[in-house]
């Protein structure tokens, strides 16, 4: 059984896309990519796709990832591109390996997120960053199911800059662009608890709801505090794969007269 490991987006409008909605539409995808999906056992079959670590709601993202498991094995890069072809624009397959390894949720880490602050002046976002990364906790609240729930924002945060908005972006008013990497944790520590965590330490309040984008999402390297891409490893185990598939008798073949 071949297992796939897939990349997408959610761009522009289908940032808005909820997690279910797009599972309908993924399945849909794979309907009509003809797919040979492998299925659970049961009353119920469903085919076997694994999501991981969706975005919130209302956020978009270039590093969003599932895994598939298919009954016939298909070259990954076919698959990729029939699947996009199927999906509606802005939910994007933007890289498709062939899974080598095991745990690959573990290898999500952390993400790096992207949020534009429309009305607010470079200035004043760096020091509500300077702030935020000289406390030793920020103490947020977010309301979940169970009710009203305090926790710290500040030490999930490994890095948090502010940055100039690009000069070709639309309109002329402030724009301050935050870039944080934020460590995936028990609670999860998302863009707006980071946002909340501002206002309460700096009292940092973009006039409008910030747009928020994940770029990335992979292992987090202590030392330099970058993500990396979670792929590479299955792209490093491939050719390693495709010897040992092979046999140890096709790397002692000796070529026609050599002898």
């Amino acid at each position: 059984m071949q297992r796939i490991r897939l990349r997408y987006t959610k761009r522009g409008r289908l940032r808005f896309t909820s997690h279910r909605d797009f599972q309908r539409a993924f399945e849909r995808a794979l309907r009509r990519a003809e797919v040979p999906m492998a299925y659970s056992a049961g009353f119920t079959p469903h085919p076997k796709v694994s999501y991981a670590n969706a975005a919130p709601t209302g956020t978009g993202s270039e590093a969003e990832y599932l895994e598939i498991q298919l009954a016939e094995a298909r070259d990954p890069a076919v698959l990729r591109e029939l699947l996009d072809e199927s999906l509606p624009d802005g939910l994007d397959i933007t890289d498709a390996v062939e899974a080598h390894t095991s745990s690959f949720a573990d290898r999500l880490q952390a993400s790096v997120w992207e949020l534009r602050l429309e009305g607010v002046e470079l200035e004043d976002a760096e020091k509500a960053v300077a702030a935020f990364m000289a406390a030793e906790t920020v103490e947020v609240q977010r309301r979940t199911k169970n009710g009203l729930r305090t926790f710290d924002a500040r030490g999930a945060v490994t890095r948090l800059e502010a940055l100039a908005a690009p000069a070709d972006r639309p309109g002329d008013g402030a724009c301050a662009i935050l870039r944080l990497v934020v460590r995936h944790s028990t609670p999860a520590v998302r863009p707006d608890d980071v946002l909340s965590g501002l206002r309460a330490t700096a009292d940092l309040a973009p006039p409008v709801p910030a747009a928020v984008t994940r770029l990335a999402q992979g292992l987090l390297d202590d030392e330099t505090g970058t993500v990396t891409d979670p792929l590479a490893p299955d792209r490093d185990a491939a050719p390693a794969a495709s010897t040992t598939a092979a046999g140890p008798s096709a790397a002692q073949q000796v070529p026609e007269g050599s002898a």
